[in-house]
């Protein structure tokens, strides 16, 4: 019922999960994302407790394929589930039930992983691999977007389109990137325009913001000042 992309770029240390379907709010549940240990996303008759036991397994140094092993262990509707993941070392795996409605499928290589299940057809997952690998040269985020459009021209979700997510961290305990569309005619237009806000708006200061490094984050006024009247915006917030 749906299809994602889990991804680490090495460069930024960011991992990031895009993902859209049919169905309300899958940023709710599908994607998880940890500093420094990796992605998953998990979908087809979603178990949520699946994302965290999969990062457990990987920071404790399980590859992602041993991970994910381990969380479905327990999982008595494991033939229902469909999981797959990336590390901080480039690498992918992906589980996909023998329950999963079809057509349900998943492309796991170095870096990224695709998966979806109740698609079009196999062309949904192919080229959305095919459009994350050639526009390498992009951001992550973009990357992402452009990705999961590729599928959608292929047929995406054969029930229709509903919401879309996407999710990115990259060194602290919160995502730098948070957007989710959970009701939307075109959730990937509407998507994409949420990045663009977020790219135009949210990631200039993510650098001011409290983070490991600085935990108070920029504070001085002038500063703050500086920075907002270079970028061209309203300080009349300020009371």
């Amino acid at each position: 019922m749906t299809w994602s992309i889990v991804a680490h770029d090495p460069a930024t240390g960011a991992f990031a999960v895009a993902v859209t379907t049919c169905s309300f709010a899958v940023g709710a549940s599908c994607p998880h994302v940890r500093a420094g240990v990796g992605a998953v996303s998990t979908q087809s008759f979603t178990n949520r407790y699946l994302g965290p036991a999969v990062l457990d397994g990987m920071a404790r140094g399980l590859p992602p394929g041993a991970a994910i092993e381990g969380a479905l262990a327990g999982d008595e509707g494991r033939h229902l589930r469909q999981v797959h993941a990336v590390d901080r070392f480039g690498r992918s795996a992906a589980f996909t039930g023998a329950n999963c409605v079809e057509w349900a499928g998943d492309h796991a290589v170095a870096g990224f992983s695709v998966a979806g299940n109740m698609l079009a057809g196999p062309g949904v997952v192919n080229d959305t691999v095919a459009a994350f690998t050639i526009n390498a040269d992009m951001p992550l985020p973009e990357r992402l977007s452009l990705a999961l459009d590729a599928g959608e021209a292929a047929g995406g979700d054969r029930r229709g389109r509903q919401s879309a997510a996407m999710r990115l961290v990259t060194t602290e305990d919160f995502p730098d990137l948070d957007i989710r569309v959970d009701d939307h005619p075109e959730p990937l237009a509407e998507l994409r325009r949420l990045l663009a806000i977020w790219r135009r708006d949210r990631a200039p200061f993510l650098d001011r913001q409290p983070r490991k490094g600085n935990p108070s984050g920029i504070a001085d006024m002038e500063a703050i000042e500086a920075a907002w009247n270079a970028a061209g915006l309203d300080l009349r917030f300020r009371r």
